[in-house]
């Protein structure tokens, strides 16, 4: 079982829009994915509430079999064309891949 794991910190304005709403916008986007993506088996998205100093401002957990269907769904149409919203709306993002 691979996770990937994906926190970003949001800029407090981007694309005429503020952080809260873009976090609402990248959730939306992301988790209209669910279906989309061979090999995608699971997609959860969360928006920060405790807004401390070292907390991420939105997090995307999932969950694929195996290596290949994570890379599958990286270079997959559907994702890639979430990319560039959520490149616009962040300061800073971290990735975790991991073998269950």
């Amino acid at each position: 079982m691979i996770k990937h794991i994906v926190m970003w910190k949001l800029k407090e304005e981007a694309c005429g829009k503020t952080k809260e709403e873009n976090a609402q916008i990248i959730k939306e986007k992301l988790e209209a994915l669910k279906g989309k993506i061979p090999g995608l088996l699971k997609i959860e998205v969360g928006i920060d509430f405790s807004k401390t100093e070292s907390s991420a401002d939105i997090v995307l957990y999932s969950e694929f079999n195996t290596r290949e269907d994570l890379e599958n769904y990286r270079v997959h149409p559907e994702h890639k064309a979430v990319i560039p919203f959520v490149a616009d709306a962040k300061s800073e993002g971290r990735v975790v891949d991991c073998e269950i």
